[in-house]
């Protein structure tokens, strides 16, 4: 997924000829993660984290070839839908979390989510650092610039569904509904959502991490995808944009066992608005940045920083909230609303900075991360009988 979020935007922008287009990259591949969430959810809901998983991943593979061929053929459409379908690698990352938290004891989920979010730390670091050998390797072997790296992450998703579906046995998700004396409470897809907003109707806990997860994701996504258009635009490398943007990926998920900690330790609410400061600062360092690459690396590194507090305090949040029977379904109908939020924040992303300036969109999230942390701490009246 490294790879692709490094190259993408750059590779769109250079065959479109369009900064506004570019933006479609990160929407493409936030709207796979969005149209996949639900269908992942329903497999692990009807055959376990397993069955989930495959299916992600699956998607993935699929996309990185497609994206790799319209490469080649000069094609930016088709490489946005190449890039759909990888964001099932997205689906299944976000997935993969919560089958850390399906046999945890309370009190201890946000610590054993955060340890798979660790778990990218280093792929996710070195995914965009390895984008330069990859296009050579790929060049040398007759590939189209900048096709070699898709490959590379196609061969990476091959690894992952060979361990997902050998090795991960016992299904976390089958298991716990076993002692639990459970069974799912999905279906079709119309089921899957009526029951996860009937949830969360009598749950308001669960809706505020709802909405924290989609509020963090949007600010990530939305400055993340442009950065690498901007530092193309100033005349930075590709060395350059890989090393800024695998910092970033380091925020998101080289701490995050100790959010996970001081999730459980403190609370997760406390921790939501950490995140929300931090994305905040993000919003401020990005916006006054101009052409300073030191302080745009600085943005990037607190933005990953607020993410991870935001969706490790949210999801345990979500998780710990509703009966393990409709799990599944907030799980599936939260990573759905916050890829969502987060496609539609990249298309309003790339407009500002093609039109406005990629200060205007650190302004721009810096207002939308201020609202939702009034709304989060403000207390509510109760209800009039």
């Amino acid at each position: 997924m490294a790879v692709g979020i490094a190259l993408s935007s750059v590779v769109v922008d250079e065959l479109s000829g369009s900064t506004v287009i570019s933006g479609f990259a990160g929407t493409a591949t936030t709207l796979g993660a969005a149209l996949l969430a639900l269908p992942t959810a329903r497999a692990a809901g009807r055959g376990g984290r397993r069955a989930g998983l495959t299916l992600a991943y699956a998607a993935a593979l699929a996309g990185c070839v497609i994206s790799a061929t319209a490469i080649g053929l000069r094609s930016w459409p088709l490489l946005l839908v190449g890039l759909v379908l990888v964001g099932g690698g997205s689906a299944g990352n976000l997935a993969a979390r919560y089958s850390a938290t399906d046999l945890s004891p309370r009190g201890r989920s946000a610590r054993h989510l955060s340890l798979v979010v660790w778990a990218a730390t280093v792929g996710s670091v070195a995914g965009p650092n390895l984008a330069e050998p990859a296009d050579r390797i790929g060049m040398r072997l007759g590939l189209a610039a900048k096709a070699g790296p898709f490959l590379f992450s196609a061969l990476a998703f091959t690894l992952a569904l060979v361990i997902i579906f050998g090795l991960l046995r016992p299904d976390p998700l089958k298991l716990a509904r076993e002692l639990d004396g459970t069974r799912d409470a999905g279906g079709a897809r119309t089921r899957t959502i009526r029951a996860a907003w009937e949830t969360l109707r009598t749950t308001p806990m669960a809706l505020r991490a709802l909405v924290m997860i989609a509020v963090s994701h949007t600010a990530m996504v939305s400055i993340m995808s442009m950065t690498p258009v901007k530092l193309h635009h100033d005349g930075s490398n590709l060395e350059v944009i890989g090393l800024v943007i695998s910092l970033h990926i380091a925020g998101m998920y080289m701490l995050s066992p100790v959010v996970g900690w001081l999730a459980d330790r403190v609370g997760k609410v406390p921790v939501l608005v950490l995140g929300m400061a931090l994305l905040l600062g993000a919003a401020a360092s990005s916006g006054t940045a101009g052409h300073r690459v030191w302080q745009v690396t600085v943005a990037l590194v607190l933005l990953g920083l607020g993410w991870s507090c935001g969706l490790v305090a949210g999801s345990a949040l979500v998780t710990e909230s509703v009966p393990i029977d409709r799990r599944p379904a907030v799980q599936g109908l939260s990573d759905l609303l916050m890829n969502v939020c987060g496609a539609t924040g990249t298309i309003v992303a790339g407009a500002i900075v093609g039109v406005l300036s990629y200060g205007a969109l650190g302004l721009g999230v810096g207002v939308m991360v201020t609202v939702a942390t009034l709304w989060l701490v403000v207390p509510r009246r109760p209800a009039t009988p």
